[in-house]
C-alpha cells in the first residue's frame, strides 16, 4: 500500500486542511498517510522551514501549501495502478 508523507508543523491550518482532503481521498483510493512534524527533527526544519505543508511519495514532491487535488488524484490512479 502507498504510504503519503506530510511534512508539517503543529498549529498550521494549511496542514491540517491538507491532511483533511487527503482523509477524503481514502475514500476513494488505498493509501496511508504518514504525518512528518519538521520542527521535531533539525534536518527536516532547515530543509523546510515555514514552507509546509509538502507532500511526498517515495522521495517526489506532489504538492507544496496546499492540497492539488487533480494532481494527486492522478497520481495516485496512475501509482496503485502500477503497483496492482
Amino acid at each position: 500500500m502507498a504510504v503519503l508523507t506530510v511534512y508539517s508543523r503543529r498549529d498550521c491550518h494549511l496542514c491540517d486542511e491538507l491532511i483533511e482532503g487527503l482523509r477524503e481521498l481514502q475514500a476513494r483510493f488505498r493509501f496511508d498517510i504518514a504525518v512528518s512534524d519538521v520542527d521535531a527533527d533539525p534536518a527536516l526544519a532547515r530543509r523546510y522551514g515555514d514552507d509546509v505543508p509538502v507532500l511526498a511519495h517515495d522521495g517526489r514532491e506532489l504538492c507544496r501549501h496546499q492540497l492539488e487535488y487533480g494532481k494527486v488524484v492522478d497520481y495516485l490512479a496512475d501509482c496503485l495502478a502500477k503497483s496492482a
